[in-house]
């Protein structure tokens, strides 16, 4: 878990920074920023999501994914969540949305990437925390950004990158089997569509639920073990 606690609070810290150097910010500079930041997630999604050539693989589990998380309802329970923090820690705020969109698309950002998941096994597996540490550093400076922009809502992100990369971390025995190159890079790519999405969102082009679309990331997994029971 060092790495997990470590990228969590390289997070905390830069939004701290970012919330401080917020002030003086005027807001067409924030929006300028905001938009460079989006088309530099725009740029890591395309990259990443032509990782994996299997791309009827990760079309099914983009779609599947989405299904999925439709009916679990992911996008607005991250947006419940957020609004709850939000009564707590913030309740003078006038901005509510504003809040949860900053800990929503901070978390997803922070969680999608394959450096998260890759990262938690490998610290899981092998104790070796190289890849979270490297994540924590590109972690920190990307919530300075975004908690300048997107306000306070960015420092709880800490909260999902805790909880998702510490599941993934313990259950990384159990996943082991199923972690081969070819399985990586499919989720990989349905990680890197994700990515694209929240950067065309960030720029107010789409207004795509990226929430609902998570449990796609996963789904290679089961592809994978269904073909080693079934061959």
């Amino acid at each position: 878990m060092l790495g997990t606690l470590a990228n969590t609070l390289a997070i905390l810290a830069g939004s701290l920074l970012g919330l401080l150097f917020s002030k003086g910010i005027a807001e067409e500079y924030k929006e300028i920023i905001l938009s460079g930041v989006g088309l530099s997630v725009v740029l890591i999604g395309i990259k990443s999501a032509l990782v994996s050539n299997d791309l009827m693989v990760v079309i099914f589990s983009v779609i599947v994914g989405a299904l999925i998380g439709q009916w679990l309802r992911i996008e607005t329970r991250l947006q419940d969540f957020g609004a709850f923090i939000e009564k707590r820690v913030a309740a003078k705020s006038s901005d509510t949305k504003s809040f949860a969109k900053g800990f929503v698309t901070a978390s997803l950002v922070f969680c999608v990437g394959s450096m998260a998941i890759v990262g938690s096994l490998e610290s899981g597996l092998t104790g070796n925390h190289q890849t979270l540490f490297a994540k924590s550093v590109l972690d920190g400076v990307t919530s300075i950004i975004f908690a300048s922009t997107l306000g306070l809502g960015v420092i709880f992100s800490g909260l999902s990158v805790l909880v998702y990369q510490g599941l993934i971390t313990l259950a990384a025995g159990a996943l082991k089997p199923f972690m081969v190159p070819e399985t990586i890079a499919q989720m990989t790519s349905v990680g890197g569509l994700l990515i694209l999405a929240i950067g065309l969102n960030m720029l107010k082009i789409t207004t795509i639920r990226v929430g609902n679309l998570l449990p796609g990331i996963f789904l290679p997994l089961i592809y994978f073990a269904l073909q080693r029971w079934l061959f």
